[in-house]
């Protein structure tokens, strides 16, 4: 199980951090997720095979940015 941090831009709303964290959840292999509208970051645990161009695309796909992923 790895947990890793997402910086996203575009957020205005408590309703954006909202739609990423269903599209992260829709993920296979994301056991959880958890998007901060007052950080921009979200936190994703999922398991070892999970890529971050996934993760990146989930993001993208609710018509965020994904900046970086540690």
């Amino acid at each position: 199980m790895t947990r890793k941090k997402i910086a996203i831009q575009g957020m205005h709303c408590s309703s954006c951090a909202s739609n990423i964290e269903k599209s992260l959840k829709k993920v296979p292999g994301v056991k959880e997720a958890t998007v901060s509208l007052m950080t921009n970051k979200g936190f994703v645990e999922c398991d070892d095979k999970v890529s971050d161009e996934e993760l990146k695309k989930a993001v993208a796909r609710a018509g965020y940015k994904a900046v970086s992923i540690d």
